[in-house]
């Protein structure tokens, strides 16, 4: 699972990166979690980095606090859960981030945390649904959801599960409403271990 990551390029880093204009400004984020309102660029948006709630609220939902568990969302059973079949299918968007945090289980219940990244230190998007919920009042409330996938050889020693990491070369097709179902299916992968390190460290942030 990804429950924190970190974007700590600069502002105008990203801006170029993703050749989208900036919907409100934003400075480095070290320790990026769910509930908060973070950077994504949508399908529908391609050229704006917006601000979305990091956990999915279905459109159908009764309460907002649905989303506080579905920060993730499993690319093994993406096409066949209520949650987010529609999004897979319409919504998808891609979330910029420069590294990631996961923590390893060791003996009597402690855990090692450790930041995830790629070895050219180059930011990277991770592949997202997205949603929009209208509370009880009528406003309507954008959230997304990171989709994870089986582990690589860097990650497996420390957690069965990782983000779906895209090539930069796969995220217009990412993006592209047109592209086939399972086309887009297929790019849900772990991303090559050999363009990636991890680093221990002593605390996340």
């Amino acid at each position: 699972m990804c429950g924190r990551f970190k974007l700590t390029k600069k502002q105008q880093e990203v801006v170029d990166r993703y050749n989208a204009e900036v919907e409100r400004l934003f400075e480095e984020m070290y320790n990026a979690s769910p509930t908060q309102n973070l950077p994504v660029v949508t399908n529908e948006k391609p050229d704006k980095i917006q601000f979305f709630r990091w956990g999915l609220i279905p459109y159908w939902a009764k309460e907002i606090a649905i989303g506080n568990k579905m920060f993730n969302a499993r690319a093994e059973t993406i096409r066949e859960k209520p949650s987010f079949k529609i999004p897979f299918q319409r919504r998808r968007c891609l979330v910029p981030a420069d590294g990631f945090y996961e923590w390893k289980k060791l003996a009597e219940g402690k855990k090692q945390p450790y930041v995830i990244t790629l070895k050219s230190d180059a930011l990277f998007s991770f592949a997202g649904l997205w949603d929009v919920w209208k509370n009880p009042d009528g406003d309507s409330i954008n959230s997304f959801t990171i989709i994870t996938t089986t582990p690589n050889s860097l990650m497996t020693d420390i957690h069965d599960r990782m983000p779906v990491i895209l090539k930069r070369e796969d995220e217009k097709i990412w993006l592209d409403k047109n592209t086939k179902t399972e086309d887009v299916f297929s790019l849900l992968k772990p991303f090559n271990a050999e363009e990636m390190k991890v680093e221990m460290i002593s605390k996340v942030g």
